[in-house]
C-alpha cells in the first residue's frame, strides 16, 4: 500500500485526498488547523471546505506537517501558490530522497514569473524527474460526490506519472498521463484569469457569445505563450487546457469565475475579498501570467485586462470598450 502526505486540507487537496484513499492508499492529511484535522478524524468531514461530504474512514489527518510527511512515497502539494515557497522551505528536510512531489496548485510566482514545478525544483532540490502535475476539468465539489470526472497527471519521468495514475484511479475519478508539463500547468493557471473575465462578463449581464469568446480567444493566449515556453501546442485542446478552461470558465463551483461575477456588478477588488473564503488565484497570479507573456513578447490582451481591472482600478467596462477596439485581424489560433 502506497503511503501519500497530502499537504493541503482546501477543498482540492480535501477531494484528491479522498480519491487517493478511494483508491486504496495510506493517506494522511496535512491540515494547518487542528480543529480540521479533528474533524476528519472524528467525524469524516472537512467542514470549512467541503461540508456535507463523508470521507472515507480510511483517510485520516494531522496538523503536524512532520508526521504526515513520515514515510511518505508521494508527497502532494495542495495549498494556495503565492505560499509554497515559504512552506516547502520548511518542509523539505522531511520529505523522502526518492518521494514524488505531485503539484495541485495553479499559479504563476509573483515575482519570479515560475511555475510551480519549477519553484519546487528549486526550494526542495529535486530534479523535474520526481515532480508531477495533476491538472484538468477538477472541480473539487464534484470530484468529492463522485461525479464522473478525468484529469491529467504530467511527469517527464513517465514511470512516475504511471504509478500516480494507478494510485489516482478510482470508479468516478479517470486519470490520463502526459509529458508536456509546461503546458499543463500553463493550462491550469491562465484558465483562471480567462475564467476571472467570464465572470466579469455574467456580472455584466452579458450573454452566452461574449464568453465564448473570452473563452476562444483565451485559449489562444494560453496556448500563445505555452508555445513560446516550450509547450506542445496539442496540449491545450486536451483536458488541462481546454477541458479545465471549460469548468472553470462556466461552473458555479469556479472561484475564479464566482470572484470575477462580484468584479463585474461594480464591487471593488476588495469588497470582493471580503465575500470571499477561499483564494481565487487568477487574482493574484494574472500579474505573474502578464509579467510572463510580457518577458517572452507575447500578447495577452485578455489577461492584460483582467490585470487593469484587478490591480489598476480600471472600470470593466472601459476594458471592454478597448478590447473590442483592438485592431482588427485574421484570426489565429496561435
Amino acid at each position: 500500500m502506497t503511503k501519500v502526505a497530502v499537504l493541503g486540507s482546501g477543498s482540492w487537496g480535501t477531494a484528491y485526498a479522498k480519491v487517493l484513499a478511494d483508491a486504496g492508499s495510506e493517506v494522511l492529511l496535512w491540515a494547518r488547523r487542528p480543529e480540521v484535522a479533528t474533524s476528519v478524524n472524528r467525524y469524516q468531514e472537512n467542514p470549512d471546505y467541503l461540508p456535507g461530504v463523508t470521507l472515507p474512514i480510511t483517510l485520516k489527518a494531522t496538523a503536524d506537517y512532520r508526521q504526515a510527511l513520515d514515510g511518505a512515497r508521494i508527497v502532494v502539494l495542495a495549498i494556495p501558490s503565492q505560499t509554497l515557497r515559504e512552506n516547502l522551505a520548511d518542509w523539505r528536510d522531511f520529505i523522502g530522497p526518492d518521494a514524488t512531489l505531485v503539484s495541485l496548485m495553479k499559479g504563476i510566482e509573483l515575482g519570479t514569473t515560475m511555475r510551480m514545478s519549477q519553484v519546487i525544483a528549486e526550494v526542495g532540490g529535486v530534479g523535474d524527474e520526481r515532480i508531477a502535475v495533476v491538472t484538468g476539468p477538477n472541480l473539487a465539489r464534484e470530484i468529492a460526490g463522485e461525479q464522473p470526472a478525468a484529469t491529467v497527471i504530467a511527469c517527464a519521468d513517465h514511470d512516475r506519472a504511471v504509478e500516480l495514475q494507478q494510485a489516482s484511479q478510482t470508479a468516478y475519478f479517470r486519470p490520463y498521463t502526459h509529458t508536456d508539463v509546461v503546458g499543463c500547468e500553463l493550462g491550469g493557471a491562465v484558465k483562471n484569469v480567462i475564467a476571472l473575465a467570464c465572470g466579469i462578463a455574467e456580472g455584466m449581464g452579458f450573454g452566452d457569445n461574449t464568453k465564448a469568446t473570452l473563452m476562444t480567444r483565451g485559449l489562444a493566449e494560453t496556448s500563445r505563450l505555452g508555445v513560446a515556453l516550450g509547450a506542445q501546442r496539442g496540449t491545450f485542446s486536451g483536458l488541462a487546457g481546454l477541458g479545465d478552461l471549460a469548468a472553470t470558465c462556466t461552473s458555479p463551483l469556479s472561484r475564479n469565475r464566482t470572484f470575477g461575477e462580484r468584479l463585474g456588478i461594480g464591487e471593488s477588488l476588495e469588497q470582493a475579498l471580503r465575500r470571499t473564503k477561499q483564494v481565487a488565484e487568477g487574482v493574484k497570479s494574472c500579474r505573474s501570467i502578464l509579467d510572463l507573456a510580457t518577458k517572452n513578447g507575447v500578447e495577452m490582451p485578455i489577461t492584460a485586462a483582467v490585470v487593469a481591472i484587478c490591480h489598476e482600478g480600471r472600470r470593466a467596462r472601459d476594458e471592454v470598450g478597448a478590447l473590442m477596439g483592438r485592431a482588427t485581424k485574421p484570426e489565429s489560433l496561435a
